[in-house]
C-alpha cells in the first residue's frame, strides 16, 4: 500500500466556500479549471485518493477541506492530519493535561520558537505563520473544556505563539515556554522551559510510525451484530491523532489532544484486534482483598 505525504513547507490556509471545495465534485471541478485557490497539497491529496492511497497531511494548513473528506469517503480511502507533533507541542499537551488534572488553573501560555531551516524561513511569511499558529494554539482546548470547575463556559487561557527565523541555528530548533497558573490562596505558579530539538530528526520517525499505523488500518475490518459484511473505519483516520498537532476527526466527533488519551486509543484498538482486554489503570486485582 502507498501512503502519500505533503509534509513539506507550510502553505497558507485556503478559503473554504461553496463552489470551491466544500464537496467532492467542487474540488474536482476547481482543479479542472485551475482555480488559483486550490493549493499544491490539495492536488497531491486528490491524486492520492483517486489512486486509492492514504494521504496524511504533515503540515498545518487546511489541505483536507470538506470536499477532500467527502472524496475520501466516496473512494473509501484513509486521510489523516494535520501537522506532525514532535517537540514543543507534544510536551505542551502532556504538561497542560497534568496541570489541569491536578487542579492547577493554567492562566497563560507563551510559546516562543526560533529555527533556521527551510521550515523556519517559510514560516517567516505571515500567511504561512498563521497556519502554524492555528495548529499549535488548539492543543489545550479539550483539556480546558473538560474541567468545568476550573474554567467557566467560554473561559480559556491566554495563548501566545511566536516563531522567528534565525538562519545560524539551522535544524536545531529552540523552543521556550512560559506557563503561568493560579494556585491555592490566590498564589501564582510559573514554569519556564527551554527545549532544543533537532527538528527533522524528530519528524522523520513520526513519518515512519504514521505510515506503519495507516497501513495497518487498511488491513483491519470489523462487523457489527446484525450485519453480514465486514467494513473499514471511517475515512478520516482520527486514530493517528497521537502523532499530529491539530487532529482531524470525522464530522460531529470530539477532538482529543491529551497525549495519553491519544496513546490509549491506539493501544486499546490493537488490544481489541488480538482479543485482549482494554489497557486500564484501575488495577482492581491488586487492590481488593479477594
Amino acid at each position: 500500500i502507498n501512503a502519500e505525504y505533503m509534509g513539506a513547507n507550510t502553505e497558507r490556509f485556503v478559503e473554504v466556500r461553496a463552489g470551491l471545495n466544500t464537496t467532492a465534485d467542487e474540488i474536482l471541478e476547481s482543479i479542472r479549471r485551475n482555480d488559483p485557490e486550490v493549493s499544491p497539497s490539495q492536488i497531491f491529496a486528490v491524486a492520492s485518493i483517486l489512486e486509492g492511497a492514504p494521504y496524511i497531511n504533515g503540515s498545518p494548513q487546511n489541505t483536507l477541506t470538506p470536499g477532500l473528506e467527502e472524496l475520501a469517503e466516496r473512494h473509501e480511502v484513509y486521510i489523516g492530519g494535520d501537522d506532525f507533533k514532535s517537540g514543543q507541542t507534544k510536551f505542551k499537551s502532556v504538561l497542560v493535561d497534568f496541570l489541569i488534572s491536578a487542579g492547577i488553573k493554567v492562566e497563560s501560555i507563551v510559546s516562543y520558537n526560533h529555527l533556521g531551516n527551510n521550515d523556519g524561513k517559510n514560516l517567516a511569511a505571515p500567511a504561512q505563520f498563521r497556519s502554524k499558529e492555528i495548529s499549535k494554539a488548539g492543543v489545550v482546548d479539550d483539556m480546558v473544556a473538560a474541567n468545568k470547575l476550573l474554567y467557566k463556559e467560554g473561559e480559556h487561557p491566554d495563548h501566545c505563539i511566536v516563531i522567528k527565523y534565525v538562519p545560524h541555528v539551522g535544524d536545531s530548533k529552540r523552543a521556550m515556554d512560559e506557563y503561568t497558573s493560579s494556585i491555592f490562596m490566590n498564589g501564582t505558579n510559573t514554569l519556564v522551559i527551554h527545549n532544543t530539538c533537532e527538528d527533522s530528526l524528530l519528524a522523520a520517525p513520526l513519518m515512519l510510525d504514521l505510515v506503519v499505523l495507516c497501513e495497518l488500518m487498511t488491513r483491519i475490518t470489523y462487523k457489527v451484530k446484525g450485519r453480514s459484511e465486514f467494513q473499514s473505519f471511517r475515512s478520516v483516520l482520527s486514530i493517528l491523532s497521537y502523532m499530529l498537532k491539530a487532529p482531524l476527526v470525522p464530522k460531529g466527533t470530539p477532538v482529543i489532544n491529551a497525549l495519553m488519551k491519544q496513546q490509549r486509543a491506539i493501544t486499546n484498538l490493537l488490544c481489541a484486534c488480538v482479543g485482549l482486554p482494554p489497557d486500564g489503570d484501575m488495577g482492581l486485582e491488586h487492590r481488593l482483598r479477594q
